[in-house]
């Protein structure tokens, strides 16, 4: 008796993407966890899974890829510019931590925040909840004079989201390397491009072109995973829009660092499934983080998430 053998009727039969397939996410879960990292067929060869043994090992390799990336272009004399989130979020102090022990200044900088939550008009939330908020407060403020300068910080409002793709156009034509940092979503989303947006297009090609979209309608489940990680379980304070970049945007990096954590202690996790459908499900538009594996960089995830997926009832 599991999911598949019990949908039929009810309340759950069209609540997920309808590209889902259940029996091949299954597949994917099934993998013995010592063999999450092995490479795949669909995989860029610059594409690595890293395995990390505890948050704190992860936080700082996390952090480490993101300053040696603004250090290496220091060193080139080149601009760069990130796709950045919230969440995960450990890995910033770590960044400036590195940032500052080498005294890297942020001045070539350009940042890009993925997403933040909304209406339905695309009008964003201001104030403690806000992504801009929590990147000012965690990233651009502790750097002190080396910090990204004001006018390189991109926000994803109704009005400055759709200059995201002419700014990060006019940046990569003078040489500026886009490296993209996600979380990967417990829907598969990266930033807040959900796996429904998938029913909208007639194939993949179509739905990778997708620069961004004001006023998102979020998954259930992307409201629940939020209420459960960032608003202490009141589902009542999540903003059921957001504003996100799209495919379009962040499968057109040049580099990709990327963050699996989520587990919540004494055995309960939430991101295995996840993770294990974007490092096996092979790509397609009903699963977004699908796509990650097809372009180059690297991936840290807590040894915790790879399993056994399997029920743990003591």
């Amino acid at each position: 008796m599991d999911f598949n053998s019990t949908v039929k009727g009810s309340l759950l039969e069209g609540f997920y993407p309808e590209g889902w397939d259940f029996e091949k996410i299954d597949a994917c879960c099934n993998n013995a966890p010592e063999t999450v990292t092995e490479r795949q067929a669909f995989w860029n060869e610059g594409f690595t899974p890293v395995q990390c043994s505890t948050l704190g090992e992860f936080e700082v390799k996390m952090g480490h890829e993101i300053a040696n990336e603004i250090k290496k272009a220091n060193e080139r004399n080149e601009k760069i510019a990130f796709i950045l989130p919230v969440g995960p979020m450990g890995m910033y102090k770590w960044a400036v931590y590195f940032l500052k022990e080498w005294n890297v200044s942020c001045k070539n900088v350009w940042c890009f925040n993925m997403d933040e939550w909304a209406d339905a008009e695309g009008n964003t939330i201001t104030g403690e909840a806000s992504f801009q908020n929590a990147m000012e407060t965690a990233f651009y403020n502790p750097l002190g004079e080396l910090t990204v300068p004001k006018d390189h910080r991109n926000f994803a409002t109704k009005e400055n989201l759709p200059t995201y793709p002419e700014k990060i156009a006019a940046l990569k034509k003078e040489g500026a390397k886009l490296v993209l940092v996600y979380g990967i979503g417990r829907m598969c989303h990266i930033a807040f491009w959900e796996p429904q947006f998938g029913s909208e297009f007639s194939s993949d090609a179509e739905w990778i072109e997708q620069p961004y979209r004001i006023a998102a309608k979020l998954h259930p489940l992307t409201v629940e995973q939020n209420a459960l990680t960032s608003f202490k379980s009141r589902t009542s304070l999540v903003p059921c829009r957001a504003n996100t970049i799209g495919p379009g945007l962040m499968f057109k990096a040049d580099y990709a660092i990327g963050g699996a954590d989520g587990a919540f202690g004494r055995g309960m996790q939430w991101q295995g499934m996840s993770l294990w459908m974007t490092l096996r499900y092979t790509p397609n538009r009903f699963v977004t983080s699908s796509f990650i594996p097809t372009i180059p960089g690297r991936l840290f995830f807590i040894k915790e998430l790879a399993g056994p997926l399997v029920p743990d009832m003591n």
